[in-house]
């Protein structure tokens, strides 16, 4: 019988001084670069096996560094932003699709306390702008910098859509907030936004190369609209107007093939500045994505063409990259099957910098940080997705292993198998996969219920004090 055990319990089984960590190290703590893509998942990157993108950054980390083969994230942007940033199960703390409780301990926070220089530049979408009669502060400027964030320079804090006509203000010419300030359109004309928030973290990272610093660069890239990028757009216009997507779903993905290879352009920008300056011994890269691909974008993987997920709970939507580099120190090419989700942030952030959670702070996930050195840790026997995003998408909860997945409605697959849940399996269990149904139960039984309704339910109840279900047992 699984039981749910405190949280001091829970983190007393995860060292966090990792003997790994030597005492030059101790004395000057990896510095990190963490980059969440938006939109995007496993079937568009070479080291994942996808066939129509050249990655070839994102795919030299993975033979140099780790690859996780069974990462997840939700199945939307902010649902996971909000888990990624506090190591929470969004039962505890989300109510409102943009929006992150400012109340929260968050992984800037963490950073702060251990010491380290913070910033954070790409999309925001935590102030609670899609709310703003409900929120005194979703009209506050310096919400990312009271976040955690020393620096910051972000899209979408305090105006959602500014720009009405074409497509938007997404890419170029975007307006933005930097330190706290609002910067208009007109201020980036013809400037490409990812350009603008990728060398503002470089900047960082040379003013700060001399102290441990944490660099979050949640990228808009590729998130729709499929615009070209500055590879791609040759002698067009770089104005408002180049945010406008065609209608034609070819030229669609033409332009999202070449967002993903300039989103990775961009990682070897990182990659390349780190190394320069002489830091990459001492810095971990890790890299992610926030959610599946746009259901209009249809990849070739090992064989076979993959629809994209997004918003939904299949592979598709909730299955992400996640490659882990450190220079001396992660095993060069590594393959690791252990199950990762987006609560084990938080607490590998903590691991690394040798930081004490809070007391009293609840938090989901543990440390993968001996699996980026290649040494063995407690491997999670499950993972669970519990999810009301209150927006499009429906709600739903599935506890999975690396092989079989169980919903809350009783349905399983084994997803090795059958990727696109065809076959429930509920209908023809034998002996073992009873077992395996019944332990999945187990853990959805643990957890408190989805909330019904949709974007505007008459409750939205939250479980901070929920009691930590724990994935080893």
């Amino acid at each position: 019988m699984l039981k749910p055990r405190p949280l001091l319990l829970l983190l007393a089984s995860f060292s966090l001084t990792t003997q790994a960590v030597t005492a030059e190290t101790e004395s000057h703590p990896p510095n990190v670069v963490l980059i969440m893509a938006d939109d995007v998942s496993w079937e568009a990157f070479g080291a994942y096996g996808g066939e129509d993108y050249d990655t070839p950054n994102l795919d030299r980390l993975a033979a140099e560094g780790v690859r996780f083969a069974h990462a997840y994230s939700t199945p939307i942007c902010t649902t996971s932003r909000v888990m990624l940033m506090t190591g929470k199960h969004n039962f505890r703390n989300y109510t409102h699709f943009g929006r992150l409780d400012p109340e929260e301990h968050t992984i800037g926070h963490l950073m702060q306390d251990a010491g380290y220089r913070t910033a954070i530049a790409g999309k925001w979408q935590l102030n609670g702008l899609y709310d703003p009669d409900k929120f005194e502060d979703a009209l506050d400027h310096g919400r990312p910098l009271r976040a955690g964030f020393d620096e910051a320079c972000l899209w979408q804090v305090t105006r959602h859509k500014q720009i009405k006509q074409g497509g938007g203000e997404r890419f170029w010419s975007p307006p933005l907030e930097i330190n706290g300030k609002f910067v208009p359109a007109e201020e980036h004309a013809d400037q490409y936004g990812p350009d603008i928030m990728s060398d503002f973290l470089l900047d960082f990272i040379t003013r700060n190369q001399n102290e441990p610093f944490f660099v979050y660069y949640p990228s808009n890239l590729v998130h729709d609209p499929f615009v070209p990028t500055p590879d791609t757009i040759g002698d067009a216009p770089r104005d408002q107007s180049a945010n406008t997507q065609s209608k034609d779903l070819a030229v669609q993905k033409t332009n999202f093939v070449a967002m993903v290879e300039y989103l990775d352009k961009i990682v070897g920008r990182f990659v390349h500045h780190l190394d320069d300056l002489g830091l990459l011994e001492n810095t971990i890269i890790l890299f992610t994505a926030d959610n599946g691909t746009h259901p209009r974008i249809t990849s070739n993987w090992q064989g076979r063409q993959i629809k994209g997920g997004k918003g939904g709970l299949t592979d598709m939507g909730t299955h992400v990259p996640m490659i882990a580099y450190w220079k001396g120190r992660t095993p060069a090419g590594a393959v690791i099957d252990d199950l990762v989700d987006f609560t084990d942030v938080y607490p590998t952030l903590a691991d690394i910098s040798a930081q004490s959670i809070p007391a009293g702070n609840v938090v989901d996930g543990r440390s993968i940080l001996p699996l980026l050195q290649g040494e063995p840790a407690a491997a999670k026997d499950w993972m669970l997705s519990h999810y009301q995003p209150y927006w499009g998408p429906d709600p739903g909860i599935f506890a999975r292993t690396t092989r079989f997945k169980l919903y809350g409605d009783d349905r399983l697959f084994d997803i090795s198998r059958d990727l696109d849940e065809a076959h429930n399996l509920e209908t023809k269990l034998t002996p073992d996969l009873r077992q395996i149904r019944d332990r999945l139960r187990q853990v959805i039984d643990q957890a408190p219920p989805v909330p019904e309704g949709n974007r505007s339910p008459p409750e939205r109840p939250i479980h901070p004090n929920w009691p930590a279900i724990d994935p080893t047992d």
